[in-house]
Order: C-alpha cells, then structure tokens, then sequence
C-alpha cells in the first residue's frame, strides 16, 4: 500500500486568496469598477451634451420635457415621460457601441478570443 502525503492544511486567508487568483474575481471587480465609470461617464455625456443638443430642435426644448398628459378612466392625471426612456436609449446604444469597439480591438490583439468569426476546421 502507497502512502499518501498529507495534505497541507491551508489557511482561511489562503484559500481565499487561492480563490480570488482562480476564479479571476479581482479582473472582474476591476472591470465592474471602471464599467460603472465609464457607464457614468456616457451618462453624463447624454444628459449634459446630446439632450441639449437635440432638445434645440424640440418644441418643448429638452428630451427630459418629453412627456404625454393623459386622463385616466376616473378623472386621475398620468404622465408618461417617454423623453427620458430615449435618453437611456441612446445611453444604451453608446454604451454598447463602446463595449462592441473594445471588444474588436482586444481581440484584434489575441486579448480575447473572437466568437463571430466560424471556428477553423482541424
């Protein structure tokens, strides 16, 4: 019969570590981190730049003004703000677009791997 040797005994800090090192998590937090920035960043972009911008070609002079007053079945007053809803969509849109142009140019460089193009035969 073969002895095994012992299996060392790890700390909690250890393992933790091991962990974190394993599963990529502190890449991840970081990229959470500065996507949370950037997503800041774009936000601001629209909110400050481009709702201004197009609200001079609006009657009501801001894409945030954009709303619909309607009359509820009992009398009760709603508000449907609908130019909110197209700010976050561009929001959206440009936040995408910049994820989609980063991903190109990292995996121009081998950062990543390129799903869209079909897979090589062996």
């Amino acid at each position: 019969m073969t002895e095994q040797p012992p299996v060392e005994k790890k700390s909690f800090k250890k393992e933790y570590i091991a962990f974190l090192i394993a599963f990529g998590i502190i890449g991840l937090a970081i990229a959470f981190v500065i996507g949370q920035a950037a997503s800041k960043l774009v936000t601001a972009f629209v909110n400050d730049i481009v709702d201004p911008t197009i609200g001079l070609f609006l009657p009501a002079g801001s894409l945030d003004k954009l709303a619909v007053n309607v009359t509820g079945i009992y009398g009760t007053p709603s508000q449907y703000k609908y130019g909110d809803l197209i700010s976050t969509i561009i929001d959206f849109v440009i936040i995408s677009l910049l994820v989609f142009v980063a991903y190109k140019v990292l995996s121009k460089y081998k950062f990543v791997e390129d799903k869209t193009k079909p897979e090589e035969k062996k």
